[in-house]
């Protein structure tokens, strides 16, 4: 075996030493570099946790916005509803106020005929019908005028009322 010289040894010796120089270095690299990533993830966590949170109350937030708008909708429609309805009916006396104001000149003729008969102190003798109870008004005498007319009042008011 060949024998080292002392030169070569120390040699050796030296560039073990800055071997040793260099793995201390890296190591200390390593050991910075892991504290700067332990203190990051460190801080992205707090920011992912902040950002979550934020998450979460705006969520709950918009959750209770949309039941409250829900809530609305459905009173809103149930007014809508109501509204309809009352609609429907003030529209089904306007066609029976128009009906009425057709037939007012009727109504007013026939309201004449009611105050004169009112106004009258006797009216003739009515026979009563015992087989269906219907008036039967023999005796009351009719003009011709009123013989004309009777039939177009009970067309008009026998559909009507």
């Amino acid at each position: 075996m060949s024998t080292l010289s002392t030169i070569q040894i120390k040699e050796a010796n030296a560039h073990l030493a800055a071997l040793h120089r260099r793995v201390a270095e890296l190591d200390g690299t390593i050991r910075e570099q892991a504290e700067s990533l332990i203190r990051k993830d460190e801080h992205y966590q707090a920011v992912l946790k902040d950002i979550v949170n934020t998450k979460d109350r705006e969520l709950a937030e918009l959750h209770k916005r949309l039941i409250h708008s829900e809530e609305e909708t459905q009173r809103l429609t149930a007014t809508i509803k109501d509204k309809d309805r009352e609609l429907e009916r003030v529209r089904h006396h306007s066609r029976l106020l128009a009906q009425i104001c057709q037939r007012r000149p009727l109504l007013e003729a026939l309201v004449s005929l009611m105050a004169e008969a009112e106004g009258m102190q006797c009216l003739p003798a009515l026979e009563v019908e015992r087989s269906n109870g219907l008036v039967n008004a023999v005796d009351y005498l009719q003009s011709e005028e009123d013989l004309e007319d009777s039939d177009t009042d009970r067309t008009l008011f026998g559909t009507t009322v």
